[in-house]
């Protein structure tokens, strides 16, 4: 957490069993805490670090590990998750036993051949999309982060940076609205702080926005501008090809002072589509809606006679390149979902593999082989 938080202080009194100054707690949560009495005690995940969470409770930002318990059955804490505490700090311990329901969930594709998701942040109302001027604006990577968001639950926001080193910014805007649909795309400069009382109506008190895109696009510069003082470190873009540097490392999450909440992100290299079905049918409403006239229910729009999609992009109505693109995310959906089914039918042989192993072990040992 940023150091808008007071820090903790010794002895155990310094951390109030209640959920005050907890940003984005509600009657939900608190009913679902109230579960868990004793030394328990909520707060939220404000970033996370290979064995270790900071955690904000009550206004006080602590460091707790993670239970064996919750690590034995795949549950892992991310950045912006509700958690429960035990709260044990006169035994040098303090340790996330369980995760509260979430709200919204942003994943991606696990990279490797396992498929499955990797959760990136929870409990999120809405999400920036941040890209800028040159050669970082890309339509079809712009079009994946719109899917997988639209899976997660929050809302959309595709903010445009660096508009100063732009001659026609309008133009661009106009482009990528031409994907973008109903989402709002909002122009500005980070480092001069232009355009930036646009975004006053998504960082409301008590809610939760995160920003997400590649390295060098002004993500951090942004957070800085927005606190009114520098928490990340910035850095340039390469200039042969525009590629930025990694400065930030870490999700990590920064309150605003009306009560807002963001989450900064590490740059992302690979946007894998994961289990965004749902999601990409949104990204791509102007086909969906298409879809409904086509003669064959089944229709893949991509040869059948009676075809709508096909006969509007013959139209004019819909871009030949924004169909091949809608083409190629179904196919990188049906392939990792095929890669899941795999990766699962490997654990599940592994793991009665092992059980047969074990009932050898144990006849042995007692001598019924």
């Amino acid at each position: 957490m940023n150091n808008h938080s007071e820090t903790e202080s010794s002895g155990h009194n310094s951390v109030q069993n209640n959920s005050d100054n907890i940003p984005g707690w509600n009657e939900e949560l608190e009913l679902a805490f109230s579960a868990y009495k004793g030394f328990y005690i909520p707060g939220r995940v404000s970033s996370r670090h290979k064995t270790v969470c900071e955690v904000l409770v009550s206004g006080a930002v602590v460091q707790a590990g993670i239970s064996g318990a919750l690590q034995k059955i795949g549950k892992q804490p991310v950045v912006g998750d509700f958690v429960v505490l035990l709260d044990q700090p006169e035994l040098g311990s303090r340790m996330i036993v369980n995760i509260l329901p979430r709200k919204t969930c942003l994943s991606r594709g696990a990279a490797g051949d396992g498929g499955g998701e990797q959760v990136i942040a929870a409990n999120l109302d809405t999400i920036f999309i941040v890209t800028s001027v040159g050669k970082d604006l890309n339509l079809r990577r712009l079009e994946r982060y719109l899917a997988i968001i639209y899976s997660s639950g929050a809302r959309p926001v595709i903010l445009l940076n660096k508009i100063d080193l732009e001659d026609n910014p309008a133009r661009l805007v106009e482009k990528i609205q031409s994907i973008a649909g109903t989402v709002p795309v909002i122009p500005l400069s980070a480092l001069s702080k232009t355009g930036l009382d646009a975004l006053s109506s998504f960082l409301n008190p008590g809610e939760t926005v995160a920003l997400i895109g590649s390295s060098g696009v002004g993500k951090s510069t942004l957070i800085n501008s927005l606190l009114g003082e520098t928490v990340q470190k910035t850095g340039g873009i390469r200039e042969d090809d525009e590629k930025g540097r990694h400065t930030t490392t870490v999700r990590q999450m920064f309150l605003l002072p009306n009560g807002a909440v963001l989450i900064d992100n590490p740059g992302i290299r690979e946007i894998q589509l994961g289990d965004s079905a749902e999601g990409l049918e949104k990204a791509f409403s102007e086909i969906v809606e298409a879809a409904r006239n086509c003669k064959f229910k089944d229709c893949t729009h991509r040869d059948e006679p009676g075809c709508a999609v096909l006969k509007a992009v013959e139209d004019g109505i819909i871009p030949e390149e924004r169909l091949a693109s809608y083409h190629r995310l179904t196919d990188e959906l049906a392939f990792q979902s095929r890669k899941s089914e795999i990766g699962l039918k490997r654990l599940e042989k592994e793991r009665f593999k092992k059980i047969a192993v074990d009932i050898k072990k144990y006849k042995k040992s007692t001598g019924k082989l």
